[in-house]
């Protein structure tokens, strides 16, 4: 029986050892109501893995409720768990940046905190990331129980308008349950609402080995959607940005020198064929200046040149600036930093 016990313990210790880490990064506004019940949800889900342990990594963007002190409590309480409070609300890309920066796991989750991602999805979609060797697993919500009208056939529409954009066959590009790879998360520059679109992003940095999963999708339990209906044209007005930055993002000249370069051209055309016309056939007193031509001509090679000029400081400034997201941290809560 002692030796059974010490070959049990080391067993024990082995699996724990062989554990493969993954940090769940959980953006949240005004989730108060929810994040006692996630937090144990989470727990539960992964108390019984023997592939995976888990850290979450809470990102209040600037609740005016009392979520942080929620998230202050289930710090106390578990070592699992860190956080960090913005001074405003910056939104969700804000927060999905900094939690990516700020983690050292091997592979990365994230879901909402208002109940509707089920984190028992989290494992099942770890398993696939590292079976199929993937870059990134995206959810897939079949099944949805928001509003048809306001949500479900607007996101259809998205959907299928990022599929034609990018190529990338999956149908929910703005689930918020995903899994990534650490170096695929961090690699993301997330700003404005681009995380509506972070499995494109992560293709344009080359990481395209993506895949889904369809995982289940509940009614929300308490509150009521942060979003309002302008997400509708800015979800196309990023969608137009996203075309541009995959087909032009490394090489701007491509698109404005083509652009500059038949506009500058048709300009030279319209005053060749002015000076031949004055030359040739006008032989009244008219002056080349008292044509509509003339300052069509002059238009089109004004804005060829404008072209060119957009295109030369686009090429010098595609390696030396990028968009950084905006935030401010307030409070931040850290495990290892705490002397408890």
């Amino acid at each position: 029986m002692v030796f059974k016990g010490i070959i049990s313990y080391y067993q024990s210790v082995n699996i724990t050892k062989k554990k493969k880490h993954v940090c769940i990064v959980i953006p949240l506004y005004n989730e108060v109501e929810s994040l006692f019940e996630l937090h144990q949800w989470i727990k539960q889900s992964f108390e019984n893995s023997t592939k995976y342990s888990y850290r979450i990594l809470f990102i209040d963007d600037g609740s005016t409720d009392n979520s942080w002190e929620i998230i202050q409590q289930v710090f106390q309480i578990d070592n699992h768990v860190s956080g960090i409070r913005f001074s405003n609300n910056y939104g969700k890309a804000s927060a999905l940046y900094v939690g990516f920066q700020r983690t050292e796991t091997e592979f990365i989750a994230t879901m909402d905190a208002d109940l509707q991602d089920s984190p028992e999805e989290i494992p099942f979609m770890l398993d696939q990331l590292e079976d199929q060797q993937l870059d990134m697993v995206s959810g897939w919500k079949k099944k949805r129980y928001d509003s048809k009208l306001f949500k479900n056939i607007p996101s259809k529409l998205f959907n299928w308008a990022a599929r034609w954009v990018s190529g990338i066959k999956i149908h929910d590009f703005n689930c918020g349950i995903k899994v990534y790879r650490q170096q695929v998360a961090q690699s993301l520059e997330l700003y404005g609402d681009m995380h509506r679109y972070i499995p494109v992003l992560a293709s344009i940095n080359g990481f395209n080995k993506i895949d889904e999963k369809q995982v289940r999708h509940q009614a929300r339990k308490y509150g009521k959607s942060k979003y309002g209906t302008d997400r509708f044209i800015k979800g196309f007005l990023d969608l137009l940005t996203i075309w541009f930055l995959k087909r032009f993002g490394k090489r701007p000249m491509h698109f404005f020198g083509v652009v500059g370069l038949m506009v500058f051209i048709l300009g030279i055309l319209f005053i060749g064929y002015l000076g031949i016309d004055k030359l040739y056939f006008d032989t009244e007193a008219r002056l080349i200046t008292q044509r509509p031509e003339f300052y069509l001509a002059l238009t089109l090679i004004i804005l060829g040149g404008q072209f060119f000029i957009a295109a030369f400081l686009g090429e010098m400034l595609i390696g030396n600036r990028q968009i950084k997201p905006q935030y401010l941290i307030s409070e931040e809560l850290d495990a290892k930093k705490s002397s408890r």
